[in-house]
């Protein structure tokens, strides 16, 4: 017997290795379809569960009995199995969110809030916002009185808290709402944790607004859960301990420069030393063109190209605990920003111009002007005038690049990241 979460759709949880550092046991995840939920909790093999979307009110029925806050809040997402084999049920997303708002009491109280949803999360927001002593708290849900069809009626919105999972992964770059709308705005709030940032959180951040995700509240309420699980209490410093570690762990590495920075080869390293998938987004190009980034420039376009290149931006992107190396040209469409930074700590690799391709041209190695199209319309003085307030608006970290190994490992030391452990040989 085991533990793990219960849910619909879980391709995208980060819960087994968050309770792999919080305790000696087993866990695991548990897709299950609707018609397939009474079987599995009527029969199913485990000692205790975290429940997520969409069950953690539909397991009520199951319980023999209820903590006092499970029972106040209607939602459950934490199931043991007591020694009679009947279940028990809690609730730690109210302790997980109430940490997550830890130090934003003031952005809280006497605030009128949204809370966008009406599931088993939306209930527990609520009931944490006005215990923090929100001011007036409305939930919006598609059908309800407030919907929304009709949220110009609440454009005086102070804070606004997602408990939706629009925007989720594998379905990102979808906000819930237009934040335009609220002008009077001071917070936003979204308990989803895959992407790290997501669109609801990064219209916030465009417009200057402070904006929190979920991931602490995912680690806070694991924690609670697994104290618990194990019937031994651990400290609050562990929830920002890993939180920090699968912060970093999961968050993409994305390389953005000049062509002849060092990008693909630097990335391509540092994928090596910590273990992760490296992406380089001028190989998906002609993976999915099927011919190579000269050819398409000249038998499609740069327009093309672009398009094309921001499809591959998206996939990439999309993604958690990679390295992506773009090419020098990303920044030049702005949809590509958001694409990157949702799941990624962006890094813009600066060389001198002596050491990139312009060194190759005057060497007399004109092949490098066939394989960058652009140089036959600009110079590289030119595009890096062009790109260089691009680069430093969207990189959260600048660096030289003093050579291949020694920049590959500053990078890691940048990130308070650790190297993958090499394998013994046999």
């Amino acid at each position: 017997m085991t533990y793990g979460l219960l849910g619909e759709k879980l391709s995208h949880s980060y819960s087994p290795r968050i309770h792999s550092m919080l305790g000696n046991y087993t866990y695991e995840l548990f897709a299950v379809p609707k018609e397939e939920l009474d079987a599995f909790l009527t029969g199913g093999d485990f000692l205790g569960l975290n429940v997520t979307i969409p069950y953690k009110k539909a397991v009520i029925p199951y319980l023999a009995d209820m903590s006092p806050a499970a029972r106040k809040l209607g939602s459950v997402n934490t199931i043991l199995r007591r020694e009679d084999g009947s279940l028990w049920g809690d609730n730690t997303d109210y302790g997980g969110f109430r940490y997550l708002l830890r130090g934003k009491e003031a952005l809280v109280r006497g605030k009128k809030a949204l809370v966008l949803g009406s599931g088993g999360a939306s209930v527990t927001v609520v009931q944490v916002l006005r215990d923090m002593g929100a001011g007036e708290v409305i939930v919006i849900s598609r059908s309800g009185e407030n919907n929304y069809d009709n949220l110009d009626r609440h454009a005086d919105a102070q804070l606004i808290v997602n408990t939706t999972p629009v925007g989720m992964y594998p379905e990102v770059g979808i906000s819930p709402v237009d934040l335009r709308q609220f002008p009077r705005l001071g917070c936003v709030v979204d308990i989803i944790y895959n992407p790290a940032k997501t669109a609801f959180m990064l219209q916030a951040e465009a417009m200057g607004i402070p904006a929190v995700g979920g991931l602490a509240m995912l680690v806070a309420q694991a924690k609670y859960a697994a104290d618990l699980f194990t019937g031994k209490k651990q400290k609050d410093a562990v929830i920002e301990k890993i939180r920090q570690k699968i912060n970093g762990e999961m968050k993409n590495i994305v390389l953005i420069g000049m062509p002849g920075c060092g990008k693909s080869i630097i990335g391509k390293r540092l994928a090596a030393l910590l273990g992760r998938e490296w992406i380089d987004i001028d190989e998906e190009i002609v993976k999915a063109a099927g011919k190579t980034i000269p050819e398409i420039f000249s038998e499609d376009g740069e327009d093309a190209f672009r398009r094309l290149e921001t499809k591959c931006v998206a996939a990439a992107g999309a993604k958690s605990g990679c390295v992506i190396s773009t090419g020098g040209g990303v920044v030049t469409r702005a949809e590509n920003k958001d694409l990157l930074r949702q799941n990624g700590t962006v890094v813009y690799i600066r060389r001198e111009m002596s050491k990139t391709y312009k060194s190759q041209l005057s060497s007399g190695q004109s092949n490098v002007q066939q394989s960058r199209p652009l140089l036959a319309k600009h110079t590289p003085e030119e595009l890096a005038r062009q790109r260089m307030p691009m680069y430093l608006a969207w990189s959260d970290i600048k660096i030289l690049n003093i050579g291949i190994n020694e920049t590959a490992w500053q990078l890691i030391s940048f990130l308070h990241l650790s190297p993958a452990k090499k394998k013994k040989r046999k």
